[in-house]
């Protein structure tokens, strides 16, 4: 592993700081916080997302809790926003290394965390859902039940809605932002209107919003609900999962998000009216440019989270070919 620039501590709120830990991803990084309230009696020590199980990052979070006088073992409680690899990924190994209790959204440990412990008796399923939807067997390629980039927690305790937890030595809400993933966890500090948003809200690339054999039936319909919370809240700023550590404008992003995805399902409802077509073809239309394996299979998901919102809303019908073995998606 060649030498890694010194990580950049970004102050937020009291003791609250935000690191960009590098991912091999092409966001290139995920923002991890790390709050050092100056000793226990203070409150605990605390990471909220942890970034993916690889040297870089290990290295980077070490450098960085170093930079603010503290090492592994000193980290008490871990808050993960959502179970996605590059937030989840390094839960387990600071479980094991420093005892660190960690915690998610109610909602997310049922569903998004328990992916990582039964992924070999899900996989099937996954590959089942994604040949229904017209996904050529070939672009299965890659998928099996071990992912390096995730050491999962043992014991993960529930966080809900509505609660509060103390974090910086004020007062957080526990906001239940659903839609990029069913239990995306958020933190909102009204006095200071700042919101710790993950990747429910992000400033320069739209939040992958995708239906999977595991995830709830309408994750679009959640995320337009999201988007109208946020629009209500109208946080000062957000601490965003990518392309951050900081952002401001949240109220006028979540209508531009908004304003995207209606678009999206205009697009697609007159695309399905065209002809009767699987998921997959209409995700070639919706996504004409080249796109690598794992792309593919992003697009399927985005493309059936738009044409399952239209299909419950009564806009669009599905019917199985049985002589194909898909299904196809019509007016």
């Amino acid at each position: 592993m060649s030498p890694l620039p010194p990580p950049v501590l970004t102050p937020i709120l009291g003791s609250l700081h935000a690191v960009q830990v590098p991912i091999p991803y092409p966001m290139k990084t995920v923002t991890v916080l790390i709050d050092a309230p100056g000793g226990r009696a203070h409150g605990p020590v605390t990471l909220v997302d942890t970034s993916l199980n690889t040297p870089e990052a290990r290295q980077t979070l070490e450098d960085a809790l170093a930079g603010l006088g503290l090492h592994w073992p000193d980290v008490d409680r871990v808050i993960v926003t959502h179970h996605h690899p590059d937030h989840y990924g390094l839960a387990g190994v600071l479980e094991e290394r420093a005892g660190a209790a960690v915690h998610m959204l109610d909602v997310e440990i049922g569903r998004g965390e328990r992916y990582w412990h039964m992924l070999a008796e899900w996989l099937p399923g996954h590959r089942k859902h994604m040949l229904d939807h017209g996904l050529p067997g070939e672009l299965l390629e890659g998928l099996h039940p071990m992912n390096p980039l995730v050491v999962p927690a043992t014991r993960v305790q529930p966080l809900r809605e509505g609660h509060t937890l103390e974090l910086a030595g004020v007062t957080w809400e526990v906001l239940w932002l659903p839609g990029h993933a069913d239990g995306h966890l958020g933190l909102w500090h009204p006095e200071s209107g700042t919101l710790i948003a993950g990747d429910a809200i992000l400033p320069r690339i739209t939040p992958n919003i995708g239906l999977y054999a595991y995830t709830r039936p309408d994750p679009l319909g959640d995320y337009l609900q999201t988007l109208g919370k946020l629009e209500a809240l109208n946080p000062a700023r957000a601490v965003v999962g990518h392309h951050g550590p900081v952002m401001e404008g949240v109220k006028a992003r979540a209508r531009a998000l908004r304003d995207h995805h209606h678009e999206r399902l205009d697009f697609m409802r007159v695309e399905a009216g065209r002809e009767p077509r699987t998921a997959f073809a209409l995700s070639r239309a919706m996504f004409p440019r080249d796109l690598n394996v794992s792309g593919h299979r992003f697009a399927l998901a985005e493309t059936l989270a738009h044409l399952e919102h239209l299909r419950l809303l009564g806009q669009l019908y599905r019917t199985w070919d049985e002589a194909a073995g898909v299904w196809t998606y019509h007016a």
